[in-house]
């Protein structure tokens, strides 16, 4: 396995065209080709499907995209260091949505003006692989909600007991409300694929959908479409509210009779980066 075959699948993997990848990498579309088959071949396992009107990745090639992409990164950043001469410093933290990715800009801004060498980077991965993902050293840190219910080598910092909220659009009847009830949800509903949710508030989804009319639901693959929806006026959404990662526009309406769901930063024990301190204690929210 070489950085040419990996660039040549992650390009195609990213424009899912042969000959888009050709003209970006500068290289012939039959060279992208043996690169792809030489890789596949090496990996015993078939990355993408083709045929004359599409390309798509296989789930096979899905699973080893986000490898491909570490290793890459590793062979750039190790050329760079090796050629600057300097000692830069990668951090990477991982998230689920554009949500959590709101909690960061001020955090690297801070980290990186006291460890000038700092290389922050962030990767958005589902919610199942994502502390798998720290587990294996794969990345740093990564957001999320503790779920009782599982055991994990990981150590927890809490930095807010999220209530759960309806999120709705300011001209929806539900947004005169300063807090809500589950009896007084009303109106459609908008639900989001339990791949990207917590598996807690999956449930209480599921409790609530019942007490709505089928004509009532929409269902949404992930929290950024559900929004999208939200915003388009079409019904609520039920999500943990961490204000700081707020969707500007919209109502988060508190549900007093829904358990809180701790939210905060996922790391290994034995994490001894030089900044991993002093990031948590910047999360604090």
């Amino acid at each position: 396995m070489n950085t040419i075959q990996l660039e040549c699948f992650v390009t195609v993997a990213e424009h899912l065209n042969f000959s888009r990848a050709s003209e970006v990498l500068k290289i012939t579309q039959p060279a992208v080709s043996h690169q792809i088959q030489t890789l596949e071949e090496e990996l015993d396992v078939k990355l993408f499907r083709r045929t004359s009107k599409s390309v798509a990745l296989t789930p096979e090639g899905i699973q080893f995209l986000p490898d491909a992409e570490l290793i890459l990164k590793t062979a750039y950043s190790a050329k760079e260091r090796l050629g600057k001469h300097e000692h830069l410093i990668s951090f990477e933290v991982g998230c689920h949505n554009h949500l959590e990715l709101n909690l960061l800009p001020p955090v690297f801004h801070k980290l990186c003006e006291e460890f000038p060498l700092l290389r922050p980077s962030i990767r958005m991965v589902p919610f199942p692989s994502l502390l798998g993902m720290v587990e294996n050293q794969k990345m740093h840190a990564a957001f999320g909600i503790k779920e009782g219910q599982k055991k994990s080598s990981l150590y927890f910092k809490e930095l807010s007991s999220a209530p759960i909220a309806c999120v709705c659009s300011p001209g929806h009847p539900l947004a005169r409300y300063d807090t809500l009830t589950q009896d007084r949800l009303s109106g459609n509903i908008i639900a989001c694929s339990p791949r990207h949710i917590p598996s807690p508030l999956f449930s209480i989804q599921s409790r609530i959908l019942p007490h709505h009319a089928p004509e009532q639901y929409y269902f949404a693959e992930n929290i950024e479409s559900a929004l999208t929806l939200v915003k388009a006026g079409l019904g609520y959404t039920l999500y943990f509210d961490v204000p700081p990662a707020r969707e500007p526009g919209l109502h988060y309406i508190p549900i007093t009779d829904l358990p809180s769901l701790p939210f905060g930063v996922f790391y290994r024990y034995d994490n001894d980066h030089p900044v991993m301190k002093r990031f948590l204690n910047l999360c604090s929210i």
